[in-house]
């Protein structure tokens, strides 16, 4: 089963990183957001990627077609014209770089992706998002439910504490940074049968929908889409506070999306 990243945005409340490359490149412990995510996948077997690209594609372009320089020990020989990989570990990854416009929104990519599924189900993710996800109890949901989609749904924290007051003024509790008593969210981490791709209309009309709107909501209507409720760690990446955040979890050890184990063998 392949895994498509949506990774072409603009990423406007991260401008202190995107303004450079993009939103799926900032770094998590010196590695890509993007990276973190595909080994969130890898760990349960799922190694062959779709990354859909967009504003500032290139750099991710560059990232995985010289991944042996970023991540080993080089000799290069300038007079030889030869560049020699010394001792390296490498994930068992297949990736597809797929170049899906700069202005098109979410649903016009993922349109844009049916010539690579194969009329396969699929997985199905935004390139700013950890979680530490079951992928594999993810999947055994959606094929034991049955229809088209399902998307992982959480409960985020609050961005702030909450404070509890009695008529007075006086503080009765105080809960730093509490569940959201908003409900549930998207999370991401779809897993989607290809009957998806026919909610969405072909060129132009197609990209410029955003998935989340009409196609979502029109796959709801017709009682397809069912929800993973994920009850974990998830932290997308919107603003510099998160990204913080997210570096700060992982320079301190205390990473819950982090893979320690080496990759599962699993064949998907």
């Amino acid at each position: 089963m392949k895994v498509l990243i949506l990774a072409g945005g603009f990423g406007t409340r991260l401008a202190e990183e995107t303004r450079i490359k993009p939103k799926p490149m900032a770094e998590i412990g010196g590695k890509p957001i993007l990276w973190h995510i595909m080994k969130t996948y890898s760990h349960f077997g799922f190694n062959e990627f779709v990354i859909l690209l967009g504003y500032k594609g290139y750099y991710i372009k560059e990232y995985f077609a010289n991944y042996f320089l970023h991540h080993a020990d080089t000799t290069i020989d300038l007079a030889q014209n030869d560049i020699e990989v010394h001792a390296h570990t490498c994930e068992p990854w297949k990736i597809t770089l797929l170049d899906t416009g700069l202005h098109t929104l979410t649903a016009g990519r993922i349109k844009r992706a049916a010539a690579f599924i194969d009329d396969k189900p699929f997985m199905l993710t935004y390139g700013d998002g950890v979680a530490d996800i079951n992928v594999r109890e993810l999947v055994d949901f959606h094929q034991q439910h049955g229809h088209h989609l399902t998307m992982t749904s959480t409960i985020p924290k609050a961005r702030f504490g909450q404070i509890i007051t009695d008529e007075s003024n006086r503080v009765l509790d105080f809960k730093e940074k509490p569940e959201s008593q908003g409900g549930w969210i998207n999370a991401g981490f779809f897993v989607c049968e290809p009957q998806i791709l026919d909610y969405i209309p072909a060129g132009t009309p197609g990209d410029k929908l955003m998935f989340e709107a009409d196609p979502l909501e029109s796959i709801a209507r017709d009682g397809q889409l069912f929800t993973y409720q994920h009850t974990g760690f998830w932290q997308c990446m919107d603003t510099l506070a998160d990204k913080n955040r997210l570096n700060n979890l992982w320079d301190s050890g205390l990473a819950p999306w982090k893979i320690s184990e080496p990759a599962a063998s699993q064949v998907v």
